[in-house]
């Protein structure tokens, strides 16, 4: 294993010898990554994760007990991945096939998934995005956008703190929102927030 100082491991965890883990990082009781995976720095890696040869992981990301982060997942800094939420990767699954093609999927800076979501392959979850528990994702989920239910749809738009943000003005092409607690202004495309449910 190529890694920086600190990192801890538990001692029921398996870490390939051909992984590159960052400083800070700590990884819990029963995990597996596999060859070729790098994981960054000051990430927190819970009991029971498997990460897939090749994945790579951002800094400072927050996976909870029970994640499977396969092949072709790309994880940016700052994400949180809730308990038990789930990645595929093969759009078109079947045991006995030998030809199957791998689908990626993005993860972007700051996003959060809740626990139990399920990620459809093939798809973006922009920054700051947040998919609720239980939800599953089958399309792209653009910034700040907060999406629900089976086939997730877009609720809202939250803010980096993850509060429920509300519309402050309009512009020709775009929206700006307001986080109610910290302040803070973001744009999304119009065309996104006219996507949202009411």
């Amino acid at each position: 294993m190529k890694g920086g100082e600190k990192v801890k491991i538990h001692e029921s965890a398996y870490v390939s010898p051909d992984a590159e883990i960052g400083e800070g990082t700590s990884i819990w009781n029963n995990s597996q990554i596999r060859e070729e995976a790098v994981i960054g720095e000051g990430c927190n890696i819970g009991k029971d994760v498997y990460v897939d040869k090749g994945v790579r992981i951002g800094n400072r990301v927050k996976i909870q007990n029970g994640v499977s982060v396969y092949h072709g997942v790309t994880v940016e800094d700052d994400v949180f991945l809730g308990p038990h939420m789930t990645f595929t990767n093969d759009l078109h699954p079947r045991a006995f096939s030998e030809d199957w093609k791998v689908y990626p999927t993005l993860v972007k800076k700051g996003a959060s998934i809740g626990a139990n979501a399920t990620i459809v392959c093939n798809t973006t979850l922009g920054e700051y995005s947040m998919v609720g528990a239980g939800a599953v994702v089958t399309k792209d989920v653009p910034p700040h956008a907060l999406v629900v239910g089976n086939p997730a749809r877009i609720v809202g738009f939250v803010c980096r703190c993850g509060i429920k943000a509300q519309k402050k003005e309009e512009e020709e092409d775009k929206i700006v929102m307001e986080c109610p607690e910290c302040k803070e202004t973001f744009e999304v495309k119009k065309e996104d927030y006219e996507k949202m449910r009411k």
